[in-house]
């Protein structure tokens, strides 16, 4: 039976908007007051199926079928995802070739902040551009614990990070999806994010720093700041306006990486960095030199993680391996990806409007959400990963019990952070199929002549509640331009900044929060996560609002035509 959506059942848009926001309250407030992860994930579940059908009338079963679908979502792609990149790492531990790393990384530059700017920023753009979906924080993170970040700064540098090529991550995918929600040009949208981005590429690894060492830490280390910011801005720039969405990321992360890398071979900060509990017994130690040999084979690891990634990420591959296009099918066809139906919630819900276009005199939209379960089992990121870990084992002569072994013990010391992170995609999948998701933004839209400040903070509660820059995009797009043209303001701008200022929400949201902390082997960590990057990621998604604001008014000439 067809359920429509209402975004105001209690007759009161700020009513309704508070009871919306009632799960994530729940699930971000237990975390910040020190609940473990798994129970606070699990109340917010409680509490938005209770607010999908009491408050917002869904039907029963529509609703614990959400949930559902959102929960086997979590586990596959992302809960794999992380599986696989932390049995990466761990196979790279236990045979000691990390050890190897950490001293290559240490010639490059001992300083701290180098190896920040090198790891989390720069290579982690690259991972981002070629993967997305929580691998960079991954990945980036349980690099950083095994150099010897402490957990709570590894965790939070990797968050802080992830966050200016978000909207060009997985080969260009949230401007795509923008473009096809929104019904506005691709490149045009790409082109809008491309002029606004850039100030925040130079910004954030500066904030690392701060974040690190202070202000004074910035002075002393300045140049490899610009340099990173710097490169990376500029070829991120370039490629938007000039190319298009895919290769932004890929192309700005490694050219970043590889004009840093080389300026420390003629530049070291003055003063050498590293955190204070660490100083003296980092200071002792001798980093004897390292062979080509020994560096090459040490890093192989994570050269066939980048090359699995990046082709994992690219359209034609993943084509082939999900069986190739419908009218070029291959052998694959049928058994490496499979899609189900989620009986009870495809084809069942009907958004309106204003959230969706509907013909007049109709109370809904023409067409119902979707809700089909993709199992593309080859194609997912953390199958390409996995097959790297493999490689790895192969590289690294790890026999096969031992391979085995550790993957069990990867399992087996994740199994509540992947409860965890299919009861927070449960929680989202629900707040998104009852309409509590439409109902919290379209309270954005209620500000008059101030909703280019407030539009790209309607992308960053859509990343926040969803996890997915792509998912915010395709969540608000529409309703975005729709309130650009009632309130006569550029749509290229106002739905553009849905994705820049969305990607300030990617270090807040459950999902990444979780990654982090089972990155960094931070079992209840969760809360001090979220409390680390909190005020970080509304105080830049503050500041993508201010710009946006002085674009859509004073420096319209930004705006392509």
């Amino acid at each position: 039976m067809p359920w429509v959506q209402v975004y105001d059942p209690l007759g009161s848009w700020w009513l309704s908007t508070l009871l919306a926001m009632l799960p994530i309250a729940i699930l971000l407030g237990t975390l910040a007051v020190g609940v473990s992860a798994v129970r606070a994930a699990l109340a917010g579940l409680g509490a938005a199926l209770l607010v999908a059908i009491w408050g917002f009338g869904m039907p029963v079963g529509a609703a614990l079928a959400a949930a559902e679908y959102g929960a086997c979502f979590g586990v596959l792609p992302i809960g794999w995802i992380v599986v696989a990149a932390v049995f990466l790492f761990h196979l790279t531990v236990r045979s000691g070739q990390f050890e190897v790393v950490k001293r290559s990384v240490a010639a490059i530059s001992p300083d701290r902040r180098i190896q920040a700017l090198l790891i989390a920023f720069c290579f982690g753009t690259f991972i981002e551009g070629a993967a997305g979906f929580g691998t960079p924080v991954a990945i980036c993170a349980a690099l950083m614990i095994g150099l010897g970040f402490s957990p709570k700064f590894a965790a939070g540098l990797a968050l802080i990070a992830n966050t200016s090529p978000v909207a060009f991550g997985a080969l260009g995918t949230p401007i795509i999806t923008l473009a096809k929600v929104s019904g506005l040009d691709e490149m045009l949208l790409c082109q809008m994010a491309g002029r606004q981005l850039p100030f925040f590429s130079l910004i954030v690894p500066a904030w690392l720093v701060i974040v690190m060492s202070g202000w004074r830490g910035v002075i002393t280390c300045w140049p490899a700041i610009v340099v990173c910011g710097g490169t990376f801005a500029t070829l991120q720039f370039i490629v938007a306006n000039f190319h298009g969405p895919a290769l932004v990321d890929v192309v700005g992360g490694l050219g970043s990486l590889i004009v840093l890398a080389v300026m420390m071979r003629f530049w070291q900060p003055a003063t050498i960095w590293r955190f204070p509990d660490e100083r003296e017994s980092a200071q002792s130690v001798e980093v004897a030199a390292l062979t080509t040999k020994q560096v090459f084979n040490a890093w192989m690891p994570w050269i066939f993680l980048s090359v699995f990634v990046f082709l994992w990420g690219w359209p034609s591959v993943k084509d082939t391996l999900n069986g190739g296009t419908p009218q070029a099918p291959n052998p694959l066809k049928g058994y490496s990806k499979f899609s189900l139906p989620v009986s009870g919630l495809h084809d069942r819900v009907y958004r309106t409007a204003p959230i969706a276009s509907v013909l007049e005199g109709a109370d809904r939209t023409a067409e119902p959400e979707k809700a089909v379960l993709d199992i593309p089992w080859l194609s997912t990121t953390g199958t390409g990963i996995f097959l790297a870990a493999i490689l790895t084992a192969i590289w690294l002569q790890i026999p096969a019990r031992e391979f085995v072994a550790q993957f069990g013990q990867t399992i087996w010391e994740m199994r509540w952070a992947l409860v965890t992170i299919a009861a927070m995609l449960a929680l989202a999948f629900t707040t998104k199929y009852s309409g509590g998701d439409a109902t919290m933004g379209l309270a954005f839209t209620r500000t008059g002549w101030l909703y280019p400040f407030f539009a790209p903070l309607l992308g960053w509660l859509g990343v926040a509640l969803t996890g997915s820059d792509t998912s915010s995009n395709a969540l608000f797009g529409s309703l975005q331009r729709i309130t650009a043209e009632q309130l006569g303001l550029d749509p290229i701008l106002i739905v553009a900044s849905n994705s820049t200022g969305g990607v300030m929400g990617k270090m807040i949201d459950a999902q990444s929060i979780v990654v982090a902390a089972v990155a960094t082997e931070q079992k209840g960590g969760e809360g001090e996560i979220l409390r680390f990057v909190f005020f970080h990621s509304v105080v830049l998604a503050a500041l993508v609002g201010a710009l946006t604001f002085i674009q859509a008014y004073w420096l319209t000439w930004m705006i392509p035509a």
